[in-house]
């Protein structure tokens, strides 16, 4: 079932976008003229430099225009084929396989310089192309990862293809000589677990060649729904066995400072902010109801608003656990992710309103800025790209009813409609992009707000 806009406020405020990567990625640190688009977007609106939603349609060269939209709609039954085919055969993170091999052969029939396996991410890749001429160096990123148990319940199927659309178009924008420079688009694995773009990152794949751009499959349009910063935390409690009913006495019970700690997070979240999130679940409370158990553990969540206030809650919470250790005599070993946290998603509002500007041309309308401002959705790690180089990350609706990570959004993600609705942000994201390209007052704008609008 279809819904309207004006029915969205009847729908969980989840439905905007899924815990890891609505189409999200890429990033580096910002040089010359580099710049990072993605989909899905949060920002407040106290830091803009200027009235960017004032600003008219852009004049796009017609002939641009005209490159996009045929390149993108003539890969249309190719791009279907991709899609189902990922769709069908849904795999994990880190075990992208079959997808990786699909879009890299893609790919490279297409004339991209194909690069597998990259920041030692077996189905990570680049795929990059110049026209030879000094100019922008602009990416694209693709998802394709699946979900345990449920499939593709975050559309990456439909991500996968709209980084590969927007590529396809750039390129041809670039072997016709109307505009200067690269693209590049990153394939980047594991968005639902270990996060690759993050490795991709800290590897300096992503600032050594470009920036990146990317879309997120919803229940409706988005630009402004705040993504939240995330850390994952591994809990350890250490104690030691005894009988319990022969010597409990001799026994130190490391599910009783499970406990307590768990019982401390819930006391916590009274005095957390409204944009605080912690949760998790027990990975292990002992083997026996007759033995004082000598280890125990869980893992937990942790979000909060921005990546600074990530650090606050952290602290936090590990007073929880070490409290916990103290109080029952326990030893405790916390574990945070190893690969570091994932940031929030640092809109770029000129972007932003310039995608606006083209999708809200092909008819598409978008909730109110100030009603999408107080959507608190999930994660991503295109986060972590955000902060190294200008990033857009929205959010395409699929008009459904169903949410993100449900059997019901699985089945959304395969429909025609979906594909439609995938190929049109796709053409809206290559048309900003290649504004970018060919205007240096928005080149500029992008620069600036990057560079004097973070949190």
């Amino acid at each position: 079932m279809r819904i309207s806009i004006e029915e969205y406020n009847e729908i969980d405020s989840q439905c905007f976008v899924q815990l890891s990567n609505p189409l999200h990625y890429s990033s580096g640190a910002l040089s010359g003229s580099q710049f990072a688009v993605q989909s899905t977007i949060r920002y407040s609106s106290h830091n803009r430099l200027q009235p960017y939603h004032q600003i008219p349609k852009p004049n796009m060269n017609p002939t641009i225009e005209k490159v996009i939209e045929e390149t993108i709609e003539s890969a249309s039954s190719e791009l279907r084929y991709i899609s189902l085919q990922i769709h069908e055969h849904p795999e994990l993170g880190d075990r992208e396989y079959k997808a990786s091999r699909l879009l890299t052969s893609y790919l490279e029939k297409k004339g991209f310089k194909v690069t597998r396996g990259v920041a030692d991410l077996p189905t990570a890749f680049v795929a990059e192309y110049s026209n030879g001429q000094e100019g922008r160096r602009i990416g694209f990123c693709s998802e394709y990862d699946a979900l345990p148990g449920i499939g593709h319940a975050c559309g990456h199927n439909l991500i996968a293809i709209a980084g590969v659309a927007c590529a396809l178009a750039t390129k041809a924008l670039l072997e016709k000589q109307l505009i200067k420079g690269k693209v590049v688009l990153f394939g980047t694995p594991a968005e639902e677990s270990s996060n690759g773009k993050i490795q991709l990152v800290q590897r300096g794949e992503v600032d050594s060649r470009v920036d990146a751009a990317m879309m997120h499959p919803a229940p409706t349009e988005s630009v402004y729904t705040q993504l939240l910063a995330l850390d994952q935390l591994v809990i350890e409690f250490f104690g030691k066995a005894s009988h319990a009913g022969m010597a409990p006495w001799d026994g130190v019970n490391a599910l009783d400072a499970l406990m307590q700690a768990w019982n401390n997070i819930s006391m916590m979240r009274q005095q957390l902010i409204a944009e605080n999130r912690v949760h998790g679940v027990i990975l292990n409370g002992g083997k026996s109801a007759n033995v004082i158990p000598d280890y125990a553990s869980a893992k937990f969540f942790a979000r909060s608003r921005t990546k600074a206030q990530l650090a606050v809650l952290k602290t936090k919470i590990e007073n929880c656990f070490n409290a916990a250790a103290v109080a029952t005599g326990c030893k405790v070993k916390l574990s945070w992710s190893a690969h570091g946290a994932v940031d929030d998603v640092f809109q770029n509002e000129p972007m932003g309103e310039i995608y606006k500007k083209f999708m809200t041309a092909e008819g598409v309308e978008f909730l109110p800025r100030s009603v999408e401002e107080t959507i608190v959705s999930a994660s991503t790690d295109m986060g972590n790209i955000s902060y190294v180089v200008p990033t857009l990350h929205p959010g395409f609706g699929l008009y459904c009813k169903a949410l993100n990570h449900t059997p019901e959004f699985t089945a959304e993600a395969a429909t025609e409609e979906a594909h439609r609705y995938t190929l049109r942000a796709a053409r809206c994201l290559s048309k900003m992009a290649a504004t970018v390209y060919t205007d240096d007052k928005v080149y500029q704008d992008v620069r600036d707000y990057f560079d004097n609008c973070k949190p």
